[in-house]
Formats: C-alpha cells, structure tokens, sequence
C-alpha cells in the first residue's frame, strides 16, 4: 500500500505545491480523505513533522505530470529544460535558459496544459536591486502577475514583478507560527508582503507583529491582505529596519528573512530582543562554512556584550551546488 502523509486540509494545497517542487508526490495515487485531514502520497520515507499512515488509495489514471512530455521542441535542447518552477498563486514563474528563449512560448503552454490551475507563466530573468524584484516576461496565458497566494488558510495578495516573494518558504512560516506564544510581540525586519505575519496571526495568537520592509509596495500589499483575512494586529512599515526598530517595543521574537546579508543585522536585532526571546536568522552558506559562521556569530555577539544559544539549524532548500539556505534560530541569553 503506498505510504501517506496525514496533513490538515487547511495545508493540503501548499504542501502538495511543495512535494511536487521536491519530485515526492506520488501521483499514480488519488490524495484521500479523513475527517479534517487529507492523505497524501509520498514517494519519500517522511516528510516535515506529519504523522504516516499506509492507505490503499484509488489508482490514477495516468496523465501527463511533467510539461517536458508535452513539449515539442529539438530534441537536442531537452537536456537545457528548466526542472522546476515557482507557482504563486495562480501565477507560475519559470527561467528560461538563453538558449531557449525562441521557445518560451511553447514551454509556457506546456505548463499551464499540464497544470490547470495556472493562468499565465512568467520568464524570471533573476532577482534585481536591492528591493528584491524579479524581472519578469510573460510568455503564455493572460493578465499579469498579480495574484493571490494561498497558504495555511491565509490569501496574500503579491505581485513578483513589485515585491519579493518566496512560495518555497510555507512549511518553515508554519513552523515559525508554530513556535509563538500567545501575546508575543514579533518584528519581521525583512518583511516583503509579511507571509511570515499573516501565517502567525492565523496560526496563533501573538499581541502584535511589526511587518517591516523598504519597498513601498510591500506595505500596500501588507494591507490589503490584512482586510481580506481579517486580522487586526498587524502593524506594517515601510523604511530601513535597521533604523525602523529602535523605535518599536522589545520583540520576543524577531524573524530575520533576508539570507543573503541578514547576519550582518544582528547587532540591530539583538538590542531588541527580550531575554529568553528567539531570532530566527536565514542565511545563504556553503555547507562546509556553516560550522564555522555559527561558532563565528556567537563570539562576535559575545564580545559586543550578548550571550546566545543557537538552539537549532536547519537547512531549508538547496541554493547551489555546493550552498544552502538555512535557519538558525538563536536565543537571547543575556
């Protein structure tokens, strides 16, 4: 019998986002149903924290799941395809390699013939400034990339083309909301359109989140998605962090999302800090430096006066051949 992960039906749809991503979902199978929970098949020993089960599902009649099978191109170009893609909301994000770019058109309605919930696709040509914006082209479907991204039970309405926005990120946001107390006060210094707030205050039950990011868009997006879930404590700014946070209240829990300089923030971070509270800092590191950069971050804050224990790490996805993305979450100690 195939083996099943047991996921609330609130999850469902961005943990099956997720497996696919990760080329673990098992779709010869229908994903069944129990109660307030699905079941889901995996093509992995595990996966997160979900509880297993084994369940004779009901076998699917086998349609194509990968574009590549659908796609008409020379067949000397195949081995150049994209392997996977973003979907944010019903917009789907794909880089195209140079050599392929006469056939961008092809590949987007390959996609969106193998993914019916798909209602454009967008050639990323990478990240831009220091706003984090992608440069996006559309080259199949309709409309343009504003979308709303479900996740948890939480609408966030984003555009990649405005703002930064990572989908890949939804089991560590759960995980991070899984952590907060009631009445925590929180500060995401790197906020973008503040997924990790919308999923914490869905999730839990803190006092107040500061959602803080440079990018006058962010806010604006930040808002509207308050009104459309409902919530009432967020507080969402626009400007630096590093200046932002002196003038907010002492945080329980400060979330650092920004892997690429966030460490270099920390002395901003931890004055803000309670005793006993927790930051979780993201960090892009080659695997074999990540040893040396926490013994690193814990003498350096030791002699700026600040005790800490790195209480975890985690690697979170695969950046490079040789790099990861990490979390490290961190307590204040003194």
């Amino acid at each position: 019998m195939p083996v099943c992960i047991r996921v609330p039906k609130t999850e469902g749809e961005c943990v099956r986002i997720d497996l696919i991503s990760k080329g673990i979902l098992d779709t010869s199978r229908k994903i069944g149903s129990d109660g307030q929970f699905l079941l889901i098949p995996i093509l992995a020993g595990s996966y997160g924290d979900y509880d297993m089960a084994e369940v004779d599902l009901e076998i699917l009649e086998q349609t194509p799941a990968d574009y590549k099978e659908v796609l008409d191109i020379p067949e000397d170009l195949r081995k150049d395809l994209p392997t996977s893609f973003d979907k944010i909301g019903d917009v789907a994000i794909i880089k195209i390699p140079g050599g392929l770019i006469p056939y961008r058109n092809n590949i987007g309605k390959a996609l969106m013939s193998v993914n019916p919930s798909i209602r454009t696709v967008m050639n990323d040509s990478g990240v831009k400034g220091n706003l984090r914006i992608r440069e996006l082209e559309r080259v199949s479907g309709e409309g343009g990339p504003e979308t709303v991204h479900r996740e948890f039970g939480v609408k966030m309405i984003t555009d990649p083309s405005k703002v930064y926005f990572n989908p890949r990120l939804a089991t560590e946001r759960a995980r991070v909301a899984s952590l907060v107390k009631d009445g925590e006060i929180i500060i995401d210094m790197f906020a973008g359109v503040a997924p990790f707030a919308l999923v914490i205050c869905k999730k839990a039950k803190p006092d107040r989140v500061y959602s803080i990011d440079m990018n006058p868009d962010a806010e604006g997006f930040v808002r509207r998605s308050i009104k459309l879930n409902h919530i009432d404590n967020i507080t969402p700014i626009t400007g630096d962090a590093a200046d932002v946070i002196k003038g907010l209240p002492d945080a329980d829990r400060i979330i650092m999302n920004l892997p690429q300089t966030a460490d270099s923030f920390l002395c901003d971070a931890l004055p803000k800090v309670r005793i006993g509270g927790a930051i979780h800092l993201y960090k892009i590191s080659e695997r074999s430096e990540l040893a040396g950069f926490a013994e690193k971050i814990t003498e350096d804050t030791a002699s700026s006066g600040y005790g800490i224990n790195i209480s975890g790490i985690s690697e979170l996805k695969t950046y490079s051949p040789t790099m990861s993305v990490y979390v490290l979450d961190i307590v204040r100690e003194r």
